[in-house]
């Protein structure tokens, strides 16, 4: 089993990279906010599964152990497979799927590519219990900036062609990062954070 590869990004792509470790260069497929913040040169560290069908062997990388966990719950949902739960977490963080499932929320599943209304209630009830709660970073954040003013510039980013996973992390880090005055204002929070996300990437792939 190879539980995780560390080394410089040979290549890039829209759902992959390629590390290279004592010569080898590796194929990882990556949740979207991976591929698309990750450059070539640099080096990275990847949490891994390695699925084994017949006709292939695959590797699926991830930045936290915390999603390669949840990456193994998804699997074990009924009609969920690899690409699928790569793309819910690539859509949502850890605690965004937790919330939901926590709140028996199917809704942010079903706006996952190739997760259907049926396929999305199971990963609610199948899951249920399974997933540590929301962590307390919510709150900490709660305490540094305005959630309202957070969840604007997250909603403006993922308008711009980011995922919903990727907005959200940047508006919130960004507001942690931001001065008090910067904190309470949608248009300083958004600037900063497309500073932070690099060249705009209006139209691009939510994945």
């Amino acid at each position: 089993m190879i539980s995780s590869l560390r080394g410089p990004v040979l290549s890039t792509g829209s759902d992959h990279v390629v590390i290279e470790v004592g010569g080898v260069g590796f194929f990882v497929f990556v949740p979207g906010d991976v591929a698309h913040t990750t450059r070539v040169g640099e080096q990275i560290m990847l949490h891994t599964s390695l699925i084994v069908r017949e006709d292939a062997l695959t590797l699926f990388g991830f930045a936290a152990p915390l999603e390669l966990e949840v990456f193994g719950h998804l699997l074990s949902v009924t009609g969920v497979g690899p690409k699928s739960a790569l793309g819910v977490l690539g859509h949502l963080t850890v605690d965004q799927i937790a919330s939901a499932v926590a709140e028996d929320d199917d809704a942010p599943f079903r706006r996952v590519s190739g997760i259907g209304p049926k396929t999305a209630k199971l990963i609610v009830v199948q899951l249920a219990g399974k997933l540590q709660p929301p962590s307390a970073s919510t709150g900490n954040r709660e305490e540094t900036a305005s959630t309202d003013v957070v969840t604007q510039v997250a909603t403006a980013l993922i308008g711009l062609g980011w995922s919903e996973k990727v907005a959200a992390e940047a508006a919130a880090n960004t507001a942690d990062a931001a001065s008090t005055v910067d904190r309470a204002s949608v248009s300083a929070l958004l600037r900063q954070s497309l500073a932070a996300l690099g060249p705009a990437k209006a139209g691009a792939p939510r994945g």
